[in-house]
C-alpha cells in the first residue's frame, strides 16, 4: 500500500515566507566528476544556515549498499555518522533567502520523493529548482571549462549551450526530479560542469566555480566564490607542476589542446571537424594514457584524490 508523500518529511514550524525562493539540490552517489557538485554544496553550506526540513532516510536509503561510518573507541561504540537528507535555509551575499536540498541520493521511492519535493515547492512558493554536478569531458584543463545546461523551458537555459545530441543515459534522482517538476508545471533546471576526464576522479575546484557562476547567472542569486577561488588556484598550480615535470604528460595535454581548438574553430565556422582530427587519438585514449601515467608517478600520487 502506498503512503502520502508528505509522510516522507518533517518541516519546522517557524519557516519564514519563502515565496519566490530558489531551491538548489545536490545528491551524493551519482556521477560527479571532479567532485564539482560536492565541493560546491560544501562551499555553500559553509555559510550560516539552518535545517528547515528533514526527510526520512530510513525509508529512502539502503544502508547495506552505503554503510554509514561508526566510530569504535577501545571498548564501546562512540559515534554514528547518520546520513541526512535535508533542506537548508541560506542567504546569498545580498541577504536573499534560498534553499539547498542535499544528502545521499535515495535508493528507494524515487517517485514518492519527487512528489514530496513538489509538495515543498508548492508549499513554500519556490520559483525554480536547480541541480548541479560534474561530468567528464575530452577537453584539456588549459582551456575554458564548459557547462551543459538543461531545463524544463528553453528560456531558462540562457546563453548556455545545450548538448547537440540525443542521448540515453542511466537515470538519476536529480534528472527525474527535474523531469517530473516540468510535467507538474514548475520551472527546473540543471548544470553539469565539464571536467577534463583525466581529472574526473580528482578534486577539481575549478569545475565548482564554473557551476557557481552558471547558477548565479541563471537564478539571480549573488553567490560568493570565497575559498573556492583559492582552492582552484592551488589545484591548477599542482596540475601545471605535473605537466611541466613530464614531457609525456605535456604531449598529451598539447594533443588535447589541438583537438579542442580544432573543434572550437570548426564550430565557429558551422562546419565539421577538420580531416586531421580523424587521425588524432580519441579523447578517451588520451585520457587513459594520462591517467595511467599519473598513477605510476611517485607511487601513485597524482592530483589530490
Amino acid at each position: 500500500m502506498g503512503f502520502d508523500p508528505d509522510d516522507l518529511y518533517e518541516v519546522d514550524s517557524d519557516v519564514p515566507d519563502l515565496t519566490g525562493a530558489v531551491l538548489l539540490h545536490h545528491f551524493e552517489g551519482f556521477m560527479d566528476a571532479g567532485s564539482a557538485g560536492r565541493l560546491l554544496a560544501e562551499h555553500l553550506l559553509g555559510a550560516e544556515h539552518r535545517v528547515i526540513a528533514r526527510f526520512d532516510v530510513d525509508r529512502l536509503i539502503d544502508y547495506r549498499s552505503r554503510r554509514p561510518t561508526m566510530t569504535y573507541a577501545v571498548d564501546h561504540w562512540e559515534d554514528y555518522d547518520a546520513p541526512e537528507l535535508v533542506v537548508h535555509l541560506l542567504h546569498d551575499t545580498d541577504g536573499t533567502p534560498f534553499l539547498m536540498l542535499s544528502g545521499p541520493e535515495p535508493d528507494h521511492d524515487w517517485e514518492r520523493f519527487c512528489a514530496a519535493v513538489r509538495n515543498l515547492v508548492e508549499r513554500w512558493g519556490v520559483r525554480v529548482t536547480a541541480g548541479f554536478h560534474g561530468i567528464p569531458m575530452g577537453a584539456p584543463h588549459t582551456r575554458p571549462l564548459g557547462v551543459t545546461a538543461h531545463a524544463t523551458r528553453k528560456d531558462l537555459i540562457g546563453d548556455n549551450q545545450p548538448l547537440p545530441n540525443r542521448l540515453q543515459v542511466p537515470g538519476s534522482l536529480a534528472a527525474l526530479l527535474e523531469y517530473r517538476l516540468g510535467e507538474w508545471g514548475h520551472d527546473a533546471m540543471g548544470f553539469a560542469a565539464h571536467v577534463p576526464h583525466y581529472l574526473a576522479q580528482s578534486t577539481y575546484p575549478a569545475a565548482s566555480l564554473i557551476v557557481l557562476d552558471a547558477l548565479s547567472r541563471a537564478t539571480g542569486l549573488s553567490l560568493a566564490e570565497g575559498e573556492l577561488r583559492a582552492a582552484a588556484e592551488l589545484a591548477d598550480a599542482e596540475i601545471n607542476r605535473q605537466v611541466a615535470e613530464s614531457d609525456e604528460i605535456a604531449d598529451v595535454v598539447r594533443a588535447l589542446e589541438r583537438q579542442y581548438d580544432t573543434f572550437v574553430e570548426a564550430s565557429e565556422r558551422d562546419s565539421l571537424l577538420a580531416e586531421s582530427v580523424e587521425h588524432m587519438p580519441t579523447a578517451e585514449e588520451l585520457g587513459s594514457q594520462f591517467e595511467r601515467f599519473l598513477a605510476e608517478q611517485n607511487g601513485g600520487d597524482g592530483p589530490e584524490r
